[in-house]
This record gives C-alpha cells, structure tokens and sequence, in this order.
C-alpha cells in the first residue's frame, strides 16, 4: 500500500540534497531506522536507490551550468570510491553475511556520528587546507592526486556498508583538498556527480540479493523528485552554510540515537 509518510519524508531528503549536495544517505538511513523502523539492510539496500535516482535529477539541474563540474577532481575520487563498493557489491550479492551483521546498526551510526562532526567542522578543515595551499603550494598540489583517492577509497567503504557519507564526508573531504578550486556551487556539482555512480554500483549487490524494498522505494521517490529540483533550483541563490550548520546539529542527536 501507498504510504504518504514515506513521500513527507522523501521530500525533505530531496530538498536538503538538491540545495547542499549532502544529506541523502545520512538523513534517510536513519528516518528509515528510527521513524518507520525497517530493518537496517533493507534501509541501506533501498536508501542507496533512493540516493542514485534523486541526485541524478538534482545533478541535471547542476549540470546545466557545466562550468560547476569538476571531472577530473570527480574521477580521482571515482579511482579510490568505485573499485571498493565493487569488491563490496561482490561480497553482497554472492552470499556476503551482511544481512546478519549485528553491528549494522552501530557502524549506521557511527557513520553519521562521522558525517556530522565533518559537516561541523567543515570550515575549519577548510581553513586548514587553504592555508597548506598558500604556505607549501608545490608539496599541496603534488599530494592532492593521492589524497583524492583515498578520499574516495574510504568514501566507497562508508556508502557501501552504510549508504552514509557519499556527499556529506565527499563535501568535507573536497573542501580540504582543494580550499581555492571548490566555490559553493562547484563544490554540490562535483560531489553529487560523484555520489550517483559510487551509490549505484553499492547498490547493485543489494539489489541483486533481493533487499531493496520496491514499493518503499516508489514512496520516497514520489516526495523527492519534485524536492530535490526546487532545492537545486534554489542552490544557486541561497548560502546553504546554515542548513549545513543545523543539519550537522540534527545528524549528531541522530548518530547518538542510533548508537543508543
């Protein structure tokens, strides 16, 4: 049956993902948990549809200023997130022990715990990075390739066990890497062009082993798709550092909570 309060719910993921760029996995996930109480590998298993579906659209609206995509910063993160969320994907659909992990919920958790610090202390790792950047221009940019791809790496290993992190800990990470290349706009761009394909190939694995709920799935998109266009409409007029800001402050009561 049609479930109106998973639209409610889909709309104000949506909204804060087309406007910020982040908060997909990391606000579903645990509305999925705490508010409808599914399951934690079915709310990662149709979490991580929901995130590929709604920032595609999003991304649509980003992509129309083509200048706000970043490709080779995205394809960098792409070489460390991709082949980590295969090896993942792998594990789930061939028999992997997921489903039965106790420690599921806790590592949902602790992975929003992590978003939310990063997303708080956003401006201060970015201060940090510029100021490598400005003090040692030649040692930054020669460790960026690198880092960029751990980045990614450890991204690919949070979305895939967690659908948490993609765009929220990817914006933190961007904005540390390259303080002087990243403007607002640019930054939601490449980091949702990111997320889409690290989301889809994490969760391929689930879909595959039969855990993603189609019609829960219907019912979040219906709330989201309309949201996250009238957020990435909105991206490019408002400064999203407050939502930032009060959603890092929700994130953390919900991290605790489902620790709890």
């Amino acid at each position: 049956m049609f479930d109106v309060s998973y639209s409610v719910a889909g709309a104000l993921t949506g909204f804060v993902v087309g406007l910020t760029g982040v908060g997909g996995g990391a606000l579903m996930t645990p509305i999925l948990l705490l508010v409808f109480g599914v399951s934690p590998v079915t709310a990662i298993a149709t979490d991580l549809w929901f995130a590929v579906i709604t920032k595609v659209v999003g991304v649509r609206i980003h992509y129309r200023n083509r200048e706000n995509i970043d490709w080779q910063v995205a394809k960098r993160l792409w070489m460390g997130s991709l082949p980590v969320a295969i090896a993942i994907a792998i594990l789930v659909s061939y028999g992997g022990k997921i489903a039965r992990m106790d420690w599921l919920a806790q590592a949902i958790g602790a992975a929003i715990l992590i978003t939310a610090l990063g997303l708080w202390f956003s401006p201060l790792l970015m201060s940090f990075g510029s100021n490598f950047r400005l003090r040692e221009p030649e040692q930054f940019k020669k460790l960026q390739p690198g880092l960029t791809v751990v980045a990614g790496g450890v991204l690919g290993l949070l979305v895939a066990l967690t659908s948490v992190g993609a765009g929220a800990l990817g914006s933190v990470a961007l904005m540390y890497l390259y303080p002087l290349r990243m403007n607002p706009h640019r930054l939601v761009a490449t980091d949702l062009v990111h997320a889409i394909p690290l989301a889809m190939v994490a969760g391929a694995g689930y879909l595959f082993a039969g855990m993603v709920d189609g019609k829960m799935l219907f019912a979040l998109l219906v709330g989201s798709l309309p949201a996250v266009i009238l957020g990435s409409l909105l991206a490019s007029k408002l400064s999203s550092v407050w939502l930032k800001r009060s959603l890092a402050a929700v994130l953390l009561l919900v991290g605790v909570k489902v620790l709890l």
